[in-house]
């Protein structure tokens, strides 16, 4: 049996966004999908998750569960036995977008969380395909389901998010960065630049993916976190 592995969803997404690789991964291997849906700030996600994480684990993250999973090898670097990135990046937040986005809690915490999701998948982008459609259904589906509530707090956590480069940088453990081949918000220069910051990654691009990469192309992240799995741990 593989070592565990602990699986963070993305911005507004629950466990469903990892539903393909659940089914398929854990035929062999113990999976674990953390909320990361409490706390005001990364810091106090990646700490409750600790707390309930196994000794040691491998860690994939998607997007903002990508952020947190940079906190954790922060905190834990003892712990974590290999990290997986999907659609994720280690810069703090500018100031534009921190502004860009209050204006967006005030318009979901109004009564347009609706509008606001919609706004923010178009922005973020989805590849065309015959699944385009019930991708962006399910999205929205999440998001509605978590509520006003939680956007604002995940959204005020990415906004005060430290620059992880430095730790990134120290990573020592087989390390996968995985993006979509048309994510418009994170494109595939800047999981170059992420991957040339840690000495062991591994870039690997999903075509006919944007920025919902696990649910657009469920077998291709699938195979790429196999892949991943079976790389042998780097020596400390």
């Amino acid at each position: 049996m593989r070592e565990p592995l602990v699986l963070l969803p993305g911005f507004m997404c629950d466990a469903r966004v990892f539903g393909p690789q659940v089914a398929a991964l854990s035929y062999d291997t113990p999976v674990m999908l953390a909320p990361v849906t409490q706390g005001e700030r990364i810091e106090e996600i990646a700490s409750a998750i600790l707390t309930a994480a196994p000794a040691k684990f491998g860690v994939a993250g998607m997007g903002f569960g990508g952020v947190v999973a940079m906190e954790l090898m922060r905190r834990a670097p003892e712990r974590v036995t290999r990290i997986a990135l999907i659609d994720a990046s280690p810069l703090a937040e500018t100031p534009q977008d921190a502004s860009a986005r209050e204006a967006r809690i005030i318009r979901a915490r109004t009564g347009r969380l609706r509008e606001v999701l919609q706004e923010d998948l178009s922005t973020a982008g989805l590849a065309v395909s015959p699944y385009r459609s019930d991708v962006m259904a399910l999205a929205l589906d999440m998001g509605m389901h978590l509520g006003a509530d939680i956007y604002t707090r995940q959204s005020r956590a990415m906004m005060r998010r430290k620059d992880q480069q430095a730790v990134m940088r120290k990573c020592k453990v087989p390390a996968l960065i995985l993006c979509g081949a048309e994510n418009a918000a994170l494109p595939v220069k800047r999981h170059q630049f992420l991957a040339t910051l840690i000495p062991y990654a591994k870039l690997e691009v999903i075509e006919g993916a944007g920025h919902m990469a696990a649910l657009e192309q469920p077998e291709a992240v699938i195979n790429a976190l196999r892949a991943w799995q079976r790389q042998p741990f780097v020596l400390q």
